[in-house]
């Protein structure tokens, strides 16, 4: 079986020798000096917060079109497919950061980070930004500054732990005064609560292996009828909506963006027999795999 290929859609700030991965950039300057096309559907290996401050249009990401208005900010977690329709338009901030940085352990003391990334980063199944207003946007504007210094401070005493604060506070605000579309608000303070967002983390490292809710239930040790109910309470779906959404989803990106043969992104999707996964992916988004490859394409 061939790996995956993906390098001609690639770009990625976390290779860069003796960096801190950790960037902060500004439209439209950064479309001029990008080594990629971003009116092109391409795929980031690291995360980015896109800030667009001035200007309209379409932001499409992972298949879905969103309208972009000044205060728009959208989270883009690695792995996902984006682009923009005309990228004169735009001004505004992005800030890039490797996977490593931001990356949350399982630690009871990182349950207010564990929240905050996958309360905006990871947001497969919802709207993938935040609106915030003009007080919001004047709260956020120093932190910006504060970042970009920071990060050109590479190297030196606390630079990773100060880039890791600024963005925990810089997340924080956009919770706690961004308006996001989600249908139940979130409160990590609550159990069943944190529970649904260590299932979302868990279907996001795990997605290609379990594909059964007692699965899940089983590495989080619960039972089916509590996560069930998490889930349900936090997002008005089951369990298994979020995993077949999630394994979908990839399955899309692999048929679109990459040359492997149906039956190879089956295996890789943890399908050991390729006709099930063919009919799974028609069952969810009306066409078979091959169909759906010539159609887009």
């Amino acid at each position: 079986m061939s790996e995956i290929n993906l390098s001609h859609i690639y770009q990625t700030v976390c290779n860069a020798p003796g960096g801190n991965g950790f960037r902060v950039e500004h439209m439209p300057e950064l479309f001029a000096t990008s080594d990629i096309d971003d009116c092109m559907a391409h795929v980031h290996s690291f995360y980015e917060i896109l800030w667009f401050q001035d200007g309209e249009g379409i932001h499409t990401v992972d298949f879905v079109d969103y309208k972009v208005v000044p205060g728009t900010i959208f989270f883009l977690s690695p792995g996902q497919i984006h682009h923009f329709d005309c990228k004169d338009n735009y001004r505004g901030v992005a800030i890039k950061m490797c996977t490593d940085l931001i990356k949350v352990s399982n630690s009871s003391t990182n349950i207010s980070r564990l929240f905050l990334e996958y309360n905006a980063f990871h947001t497969y199944e919802g709207t993938p930004y935040y609106i915030i207003d003009e007080p919001t946007s004047k709260l956020l504007q120093p932190l910006i500054h504060e970042m970009e210094l920071e990060a050109e401070r590479n190297g030196e005493l606390g630079n990773i732990d100060i880039l890791k604060s600024l963005l925990t506070i810089f997340l924080a605000k956009i919770e706690r005064y961004g308006k996001h579309e989600a249908e139940q608000t979130v409160d990590y303070r609550k159990p069943s609560h944190l529970l649904f967002i260590r299932f979302r983390q868990l279907v996001e490292q795990e997605y290609r292996q379990l594909h059964t809710v007692q699965e899940y239930a089983n590495r989080l040790n619960v039972s089916v009828r509590s996560l069930s109910n998490s889930v349900n309470e936090c997002s008005g779906k089951s369990p298994l909506i979020f995993i077949n959404n999630r394994i979908i989803l990839e399955a899309k990106r692999l048929v679109l963006y990459s040359d492997l043969m149906i039956k190879e992104i089956a295996y890789m999707l943890g399908y050991d027999d390729p006709s099930y996964f063919v009919k799974h992916f028609k069952r969810h988004t009306g066409y078979l795999p091959s169909e759906f490859r010539e159609m887009e394409r």
